[in-house]
């Protein structure tokens, strides 16, 4: 097969797709990239044919609420102009797949109507119920949803005009509009749990510090540390939980940029601003206890995953974390919020440990619960591992599944 990849950072989610088909010497594979992403995509899969595109400059002198809109149209006019290229070579793919969130896929049809589009839907958004509004503390406004309706315009494009589409869960699924639920299938991008898995002789080293398996050792992780991965939420329940638990030690990893959600009030970000927050409450974080590493190299990151005796995921409703199942896999005791979707993977008391997001003794009291009884969390951790296993392991399900959908569109009759 010639199948095209369109994604501004590929691999992106893509990563998997990528690495096996570009595997299989009878595929020839193609990737349109952002250019600050090429080198990466290139050192990852020197298979891998690309195309490489630099982001144009918006004008600045549209309505504020069209600024993604104007660079999503921006970037699929580029992407366009390369497929255009790509076409008047002879170029003919069998499948192209792409991720519509920057408006890279706009224009796919109008140079290629033939080819099959499989579009990768990874979250619409919605007023009500989900992300915006969920915690009081940050209040919308009354113009957030049609601000959210504008945001929405480049994915209701795609489902308008892919032939297919995947989202990871049932509950990314089901926030689509109903009339396109039937085209779009759930197929989760795969965790591999061969290399991610259990280590009882694992150890994190950082700062001159050892941490070991075993040891009361609680985890957090999250790419960037905001409200939108509950970090205020855990900060804040971490001056309690230190001092029921003594001998505890906190693991924090995560950077300071922004990813979702609101700026934070400090130059530094959220880490900072709750820092000083709970400082000025009489409470400040014991820096012999609380460690802050960072974002990790991936080999380091598993490690922490490893050591750890309670590993904390909070999230508002959004997209699952591949951090979560990744803690499951590796056999952590979870202690998450009871929030979609994360109720989708984890069961109360059978493989994790589920709290209101909102509720801080509640988590307290789980966290301390898996660190005084580490015996009674050998089930759970087999049973959260095993969840992955059965449900979400790359190479046995996910990868298949999404291989499938390719070579079905692959092989669909065309008009």
């Amino acid at each position: 097969m010639r199948i095209l990849f369109i994604h501004q950072n590929t691999p992106g989610q893509f990563r998997h797709l990528i690495g096996a088909l570009c595997a299989d010497p009878a595929n020839s594979v193609w990737a349109i990239v952002g250019a600050e992403a090429a080198p990466r995509a290139t050192a990852l899969f020197p298979r891998l044919n690309l195309v490489s595109y630099t982001a144009p400059a918006g004008s600045g002198e549209a309505h504020p609420w069209l600024a993604d809109v104007d660079a999503q149209l921006r970037r699929g006019q580029v992407v366009a102009r390369a497929l255009q290229q790509l076409k008047d070579q002879g170029l003919v793919f069998d499948v192209i797949v792409a991720h519509p969130g920057w408006g890279e896929a706009l224009f796919v049809k109008d140079v290629f109507p033939a080819t099959p589009l499989l579009a990768y839907f990874e979250f619409f958004y919605a007023a009500n119920g989900v992300d915006v509004g969920f915690d009081p503390e940050f209040p919308t406004g009354p113009e957030s949803a049609q601000r959210l309706r504008v945001r929405n315009m480049v994915h209701l494009s795609a489902l308008n005009a892919c032939d297919a589409g995947f989202t990871p869960t049932r509950w990314q699924h089901a926030q689509l509009p109903p009339e396109y639920r039937g085209r779009v299938a759930v197929v989760h991008e795969g965790i591999d749990t061969d290399a991610v898995r259990p280590d009882p002789a694992a150890r994190f080293a950082w700062q001159g510090r050892v941490f070991e398996a075993g040891e009361p050792i609680v985890t957090y992780v999250a790419r960037n540390l905001e409200p939108y991965r509950g970090i205020h939420r855990f900060l804040r329940a971490l001056p309690a939980l230190l001092d029921a638990e003594p001998q505890a030690q906190v693991l924090v990893a995560g950077g300071d940029e922004e990813s979702y959600g609101m700026a934070a009030p400090h130059p530094d970000g959220w880490r900072a601003a709750l820092a000083e927050e709970l400082a000025r409450a009489g409470t400040p974080l014991d820096p012999d206890r609380v460690h802050f590493v960072g974002k990790l190299p991936y080999a380091e990151y598993l490690k922490l995953l490893q050591v750890s005796a309670a590993h904390v995921y909070l999230t508002v409703p959004f997209v699952l974390s591949w951090s979560l199942l990744e803690a499951m896999a590796a056999g952590c005791v979870v202690v998450a919020s009871a929030t979609a979707p994360v109720t989708e993977v984890v069961i109360d008391g059978e493989n994790g440990l589920l709290v209101d997001f909102f509720d801080a003794d509640a988590l307290v009291a789980r966290v301390a619960q898996a660190l005084r009884d580490p015996t009674r969390g050998q089930a759970p951790r087999a049973a959260a591992r095993n969840t992955v296993v059965q449900r979400y392991d790359l190479r046995r399900r996910c990868l298949p599944a999404a291989l499938k959908l390719i070579q079905a569109l692959a092989q669909a009759p065309r008009a």
